[in-house]
């Protein structure tokens, strides 16, 4: 359907208070009397304008400062409008001039289109999540391409044709996230990998590829973000790339190569689902996903992964029952029945299938319910309760962020501002919004915990401990300063590290797998510690001088007895929580039943000390067994004075008769060796 705008607009919100709605629109006409013809005595057009007035600063303010601009979108076909600010946006970067404000300038014209089309029930969710996404494809272009010309006119790029500086500059950028799929919200982020060749890109002779493209990449952000008189045009977010606290902003391919083939983490595969080339080199930027496809998709039916994407969102929040959603105050992105619990309901069975099945891989969430539908592995229910229910949340979604342009996705507490939000998503009040509401989010409960419901949660009992991704949780970090930790931040960071694998001991697929389902356990048990951060960073030293911790992972995830042992000896003994991380069969002699049964007899001592020598097969073995049998004798020691088990001067008894059967032992052996070479004296 084609017409103007104002001809097509077919609803509106309801007022809170029609009379100060009713005299900002008049001081408005008053002001534009142009205005008035267009939006006529009465109907949809005057009735949005109120609800602007009433409901949303920001867009009332993009209305009420430019009536020319206001006028302009109501005459014209929503549709033409589109197409004319994207093609002046993408022409901007190249234009020269004011570049900043340019794009500053479309994107107030294309948030206000947005905006009256999505409000006035024109464009439909698809339309909306397209257009935005197509904006910021746009804008992101041209961010790239005034930094490009830049640094070309300095002469250290050397583009091939001038004239389009991204054909063949070695630079790639893509979109993740919402941006990739096409589905952005009103007011997010752009989700950005910037990555380069450093053999392709025609740089000048001397010129090094890292800083640079680094530098670009910051340019980038900055011409976007910066907020100035008018405005900004989007916010810009780089953390999704490999390790973002320890890389540069601009990674070259050999680098990610390498960190994707080692250390690269299910959450990433998932994101690389809607990964998508958005400016740079395009053909390169094509390459380097096509070789990134067997990281994304496995060959064979992926259940492994599955356990790790479980996990992922168990350290969210548990799954299981249906309980009542509290409207005030939900997050309708991250809360129960939420929208980000309807992509992992599809991404999960994504990973887990579109390695055999490429129907599955498409970037869409509405899309992949659909074909995970006629791949056979969702019911007709699942895929249109849940493509109903995110189809009403991310509308919700966007409403919430059209009041002041804040990236939120949390309902508003206050009761009265709450009713007046329900009335701006054209509710009668908050009670019929609550019911709509709750309803949507129980049927994505009812079919997520289908999916997950075979999975235990691990941590519902303390609340929020996620750890995975890029940014902090803020209920992460209330969980974490709850159990005792000081420094919330910096335990985040260090967990994070963890799964991004900056210490030797994890950075094997499988540990980080077991890494996940450890972690809310775990935590739980170093809050246990007089000192919870002191205790974290032990481990965290543990793990970077350990070559492999896989064995002492599997073993404290399967042991909640070791599990609370190990945490007390970080917390307070650290030299016997080295033992452990080192030699992790140590903890073999704690779940003895002889534990509990302490000896402190130096003949006693002396046998066990030759029980664990065994028979060594030459002076060398019999050193390495020694140091391996005194080191458990001394652990088993210590862990019982720790426990209780032993007090103080039963465990001097202990430690002396343990070094008299060393010294012992170790005698007769050098006696042995002495008597083999010299004879004896």
């Amino acid at each position: 359907m084609t017409g103007p705008l104002a001809a097509r607009l077919a609803q509106a919100p309801r007022l809170a208070e029609p009379e100060r709605a009713r005299s900002r629109l008049a001081d408005l006409l008053g002001a534009a009397p142009d205005l008035a013809p267009l939006i006529g005595e009465d109907g949809p057009a005057r009735d949005l304008l109120l609800g602007l007035a009433d409901h949303s600063p920001f867009l009332w303010g993009l209305a009420a400062r430019d009536p020319a601009r206001l006028a302009g979108l109501l005459e014209r076909s929503p549709d033409d409008s589109n197409a004319a600010i994207l093609a002046d946006q993408r022409e901007a970067g190249l234009a020269g001039g004011d570049v900043a404000g340019r794009l500053r300038r479309n994107r107030a014209a294309h948030a206000l289109l947005v905006a009256l089309a999505d409000i006035g029930g024109v464009w439909s969710l698809e339309q909306v999540t397209a257009a935005l996404s197509d904006f910021a494809d746009a804008s992101v272009g041209a961010a790239v391409d005034a930094a490009l010309v830049q640094a070309a006119g300095t002469g250290r790029f050397l583009p091939p044709d001038p004239s389009k500086p991204q054909e063949g500059s070695g630079l790639i950028v893509l979109g993740m996230g919402k941006l990739g799929a096409g589905e952005l919200n009103y007011s997010s982020d752009v989700d950005l990998i910037v990555l380069f060749d450093p053999e392709t890109a025609p740089l000048r002779a001397g010129v090094e590829a890292t800083p640079f493209f680094t530098r670009i990449a910051q340019a980038v952000a900055k011409l976007l973000q910066e907020r100035t008189a008018d405005g900004y045009v989007h916010r810009v977010d780089y953390r999704l790339r490999p390790d973002p606290g320890s890389t540069p902003t601009a990674l070259s391919l050999p680098s990610a190569y390498t960190y994707y083939e080692t250390v690269g983490q299910n959450w990433e595969r998932a994101a690389f689902i809607k990964a998508r080339p958005v400016a740079g080199d395009r053909p390169l930027a094509d390459k380097f996903l096509a070789e990134l496809r067997p990281f994304v998709w496995r060959k064979y039916f992926d259940f492994a992964s599955i356990a790790d994407v479980h996990a992922m969102k168990r350290q969210i929040h548990a799954v299981r029952g249906h309980g009542a959603v509290a409207v005030a105050g939900h997050d309708i992105k991250l809360g129960r029945g939420g929208i980000r619990e309807v992509e992992f309901f599809v991404q999960t069975q994504q990973l887990v299938f579109g390695g055999r099945r490429p129907s599955l891989r498409g970037r869409r969430t509405l899309e992949m319910l659909g074909a995970l539908h006629d791949e056979g592995w969702i019911t007709p229910e699942a895929r249109d309760e849940l493509g109903e229910a995110y189809r009403f949340l991310r509308t919700v979604e966007h409403r919430l962020q059209m009041v002041a342009d804040e990236q939120t996705q949390r309902l508003p507490e206050d009761p009265g501002k709450l009713a007046r939000f329900a009335r701006f998503l054209g509710y009668a009040d908050e009670t019929a919004f609550g019911a709509a509401l709750t309803a949507e989010a129980r049927r994505v409960q009812g079919h997520y915990a289908l999916l997950f419901e075979a999975e235990p949660d691990l941590a519902a009992e303390v609340g929020d401990l996620v750890f995975t991704g890029v940014e902090d949780d803020p209920e992460t970090l209330a969980t974490l300063r709850r159990l005792g930790f000081r420094a919330p931040e910096r335990a985040t960071e260090t967990v994070r590290g963890w799964h991004f694998g900056r210490r030797p001991a994890v950075t094997s697929p499988r540990a980080r797998e077991v890494l996940t389902d450890l972690v809310p356990p775990l935590i739980q048990a170093l809050s246990g510690t007089a000192d919870p951060d002191g205790a974290l960073a032990a481990l965290d030293r543990a793990f970077g001088r350990m070559p492999a911790a896989v064995e002492l992972l599997t073993i404290l995830r399967s042991h909640e007895r070791l599990r609370l042992l190990f945490a007390d000896l970080l917390g307070t003994v650290p030299r016997l929580a080295d033992t452990v991380a080192f030699s992790p069969h140590v903890l073999d002699a704690v779940i003895d039943p002889a534990f509990v049964a302490p000896v402190t007899e130096a003949g006693a001592l002396a046998g066990q000390f030759r029980t664990g020598l065994g028979q060594p097969r030459d002076y060398e073995d019999f050193l390495d067994r020694s140091r391996d049998a005194a080191r458990q004798l001394r652990f088993v020691t210590g862990a019982r004075l720790l426990s209780g088990i032993l007090p103080p001067a039963g465990a001097g008894r202990a430690y002396a008769g343990i070094a008299e059967a060393v010294v012992a032992e170790a005698l007769r052996a050098v006696e042995s060796v002495f008597a083999a070479d010299h004879g004896r004296v």
